[in-house]
């Protein structure tokens, strides 16, 4: 029998997070709630869930800084941030610390489901695409969210991670902006062209300085960027 996904609530409203569970219970997951920063801790460590449903605005702690640490503690954690705070730049933020998706609220109930269950299913083992790219000077763990350049990582954002990813997929296929803006968050969120071409700059300096000499991304005129084993 395979084990139901486990996903931990980490929000202060009570009343929220017991309607969250009982949609997430009824899709045949595992759900424990927490209602502040420290227990979410523990829960973590001691239930080690698939997926953490994390709020921004906590009692006892900033959940852009408790993704931060969580996701360099846990690469493979699935981290969705929801909260009332929907402009686009907390969402940005968000994604840049590595969370792998941000919902505002209030949220529609059935998106939710959706976009969790995506995400389950993306870190499903067995889920069509391999857990490691390897190029000449360069490997990409999908699981663990590592990259190294020669034998030195590479620190990535969860957003430059999910372009890099997004593009080694495609060696040699030219991507758009807006199939990257998909593979960075899914759904109805779409960041402005420059938001990506800044994002991406960022990307090919990090990979610059590991690899002197390389330039793993090119620029596509008219169409987006492309990664180009070297």
């Amino acid at each position: 029998m395979t084990a139901k996904p486990l996903v931990l609530i980490v929000d202060d409203d009570a009343e929220l997070s017991a309607m969250v569970a009982a949609l997430f219970e009824r899709e045949g997951w595992a759900v424990q709630g927490v209602l502040s920063g420290a227990d979410g801790e523990r829960a973590l460590a001691e239930l080690r869930p698939d997926a953490v449903l994390l709020d921004v605005m906590l009692p006892d702690a900033n959940g852009y800084e408790l993704c931060r640490r969580w996701r360099g503690v846990h690469p493979a954690l699935g981290i969705v941030m929801f909260t009332a705070r929907g402009e686009p730049m907390d969402r940005v933020l968000g994604l840049e610390i590595g969370a792998d998706d941000y919902l505002a609220k209030p949220f529609e109930p059935r998106e939710l489901v959706a976009r969790v269950r995506a995400l389950l299913r993306r870190q499903a083992p067995g889920r069509g695409d391999a857990a490691l790219l390897r190029f000449e000077g360069l490997a990409i763990d999908l699981l663990r969210r590592e990259v190294t350049a020669g034998a030195q990582a590479v620190s990535l954002t969860g957003v430059e991670f999910k372009l890099l990813a997004a593009l080694a997929r495609a060696p040699g296929r030219p991507l758009t902006r807006e199939a990257l803006s998909e593979a960075v968050q899914p759904g109805s969120y779409k960041p402005q062209d420059r938001t990506v071409d800044v994002q991406v700059a960022r990307l090919r300096r990090k990979l610059r300085e590991a690899s002197p000499g390389k330039d793993w991304v090119d620029t596509v005129r008219g169409e987006g960027y492309v990664f180009i084993p070297r």
